[in-house]
């Protein structure tokens, strides 16, 4: 039997505790909930909050032009700059992504598209267990196969960074693909497009936000890989432009070389260099979510 609660008849304005005796111990459970939210927000940005303020305390001092414009010093000498790992860095992740974006764009349409059967279900799993692959394996890889043939050098440390980038672009490619509204693929062939057709001239575009946005966090993540590196491209203190043959610089193999040091100068540089590379993975990131953003409204 159901009960329904109706209020008073004389009266204008009726309180909801009056018409619910329970509404105050709702409205507690409620406080109580948002409360543990916020809190849980703040407990979950405190690490960043602390890494930001730490790295910026840290770097700021020896942020100038000349660390902009010149190679590294030997770690007892102040001045000097990251130059040659900022080369390299550019370097190898524009090649990264010219290898990996294509590519995984095109498994992602494959597996949307055209995928049935074992085959779209063995690149799916073999994507996802890549995603979680650490990047000293996918560096060992590489160097099995390749850097003991050819020598340490730019493009095997590109080629390890795509293999990184490669599963984040395929997933994210793959899952903003399925989002194109199906009415979009069935209008199209209605008019007489083709399937390709229709991928090239509906398909793809509609998706291309997310997919930018998708492809701008592998090159975030591929920014700061540091394993991969040590084990392709190995490091180089002046700036290299050679493809093959030559050992490259990053970044991320300076950092890791300055904070190894004993010496306040070289370490210094290590934490202008992370407050530099956090610069360009927010700024990566920043463009990412614009995009999203822009593509919502």
């Amino acid at each position: 039997m159901t009960t329904t609660l109706t209020p008073p008849a004389d009266a204008g304005y009726v309180s909801l505790r009056q018409i619910d005796p329970h509404t105050r111990r709702r409205q507690l459970k409620s406080r109580l909930v948002r409360y543990s939210l916020i809190a849980s927000m703040a407990i979950a940005l405190t690490p960043l909050a602390l890494i930001i303020i730490q790295v910026v305390a840290r770097g700021y001092g020896a942020i100038n032009l000349e660390f902009f414009t010149s190679t590294e010093f030997p770690p007892a000498r102040e001045g000097g700059g990251y130059l040659s790992g900022i080369v390299g860095t550019t370097y190898m992740v524009s090649l990264a992504a010219v290898f990996a974006i294509p590519l995984g764009i095109m498994a992602a349409i494959y597996l949307v598209e055209y995928g049935t059967g074992y085959l779209a279900k063995t690149i799916r799993f073999f994507t996802d267990v890549m995603t979680g692959v650490p990047s000293v394996f996918v560096g060992l890889f590489v160097y099995a196969l390749l850097v003991s043939q050819f020598r340490f050098g730019t493009l095997l440390g590109a080629i390890g960074l795509a293999i990184m980038m490669l599963p984040i672009v395929v997933r994210s490619s793959e899952e903003m693909i399925k989002l194109v509204p199906l009415d979009q693929r069935a209008a199209a062939q209605g008019l007489g497009a083709r399937k390709w057709q229709t991928i090239m001239k509906v398909v793809l575009p509609t998706a291309a936000p997310g997919i930018t946005t998708g492809a701008m966090l592998a090159v975030a993540r591929a920014a700061g890989e540091t394993a991969v590196l040590l084990l392709t491209a190995l490091g180089s203190i002046p700036v290299v432009t050679a493809l093959t043959g030559t050992a490259q610089s990053s970044m991320t193999l300076l950092i890791y070389d300055g904070a190894r040091q004993p010496f306040a100068p070289g370490k210094e540089r290590a934490w202008a260099g992370a407050l530099v590379l956090l610069a360009m993975v927010f700024l990566l990131t920043f463009i990412a979510r614009f995009i999203t953003a822009r593509t919502r409204r």
